[in-house]
């Protein structure tokens, strides 16, 4: 069986990295992977998405027009890719960013305030891996574990003091998309400011 996933924002969102960290955790587990990059005209600030293929057998071409689940982190990139997403597919998409939701009602998708709940955690550019989480709940084509050792083996020396908060992202992301993490509007300092309520169970 071979699943096409696209993930999809702003530069500096993190969405290649959790592309590459999703294909690296499907080749430890000895599948067959590919990760294809595609940069806007800037690194950070620019667009950015990469296409990942995890399969049982021989991939024939690392690019699909037709992705069966897509990671959408800014609303340019729900734009761009909500029309190609397979029918019966599966889409995250980030409300932090996101002011509409998908018209699609032919795939499984999920609007998560993943920079509230990554915020929540110390860290906003931890965004990218509480959607990884949702995205392994709602189509586990690898296991949220065999994720989390893919993050203990390959996350790079210099970042290896983010291993737990990363591990608690995706925990957190896939909690929410199980109904077991709520995101609520209470007043703040500055008019109404997201809370968030932990989950009994993780």
């Amino acid at each position: 069986m071979q699943t096409e996933i696209v993930f999809a924002g702003f530069g500096g969102q993190g969405a290649l990295f959790a592309g590459q960290i999703m294909a690296f955790t499907g080749m430890d587990a000895g599948l067959a992977v590919t990760w294809m990059p595609s940069y806007g005209p800037e690194m950070r600030g620019g667009t950015a998405n990469c296409q990942v293929i995890i399969s049982d057998e021989e991939i024939g071409s690392p690019l699909t027009r037709t992705p069966l689940a897509a990671v959408i982190m800014n609303l340019p990139s729900l734009d761009k890719f909500e029309d190609r997403i397979a029918p019966g597919g599966v889409m995250i998409v980030n409300s932090s960013l996101v002011n509409r939701q998908p018209t699609r009602t032919d795939v499984d998708w999920l609007m998560i305030p993943a920079q509230e709940i990554a915020e929540s955690l110390g860290n906003r550019r931890l965004l990218n891996m509480v959607m990884l989480g949702a995205l392994l709940q709602k189509l586990p084509v690898i296991s949220i574990e065999a994720l989390e050792k893919g993050l203990d083996v390959h996350l790079p020396e210099r970042h290896r003091k983010f291993l737990k908060p990363n591990i608690e992202a995706i925990r957190q992301g896939a909690a929410f998309a199980r109904g077991e993490l709520t995101v609520e509007a209470t007043p703040g300092a500055n008019g109404h400011e997201p809370e968030v309520i932990p989950p009994t169970s993780v």
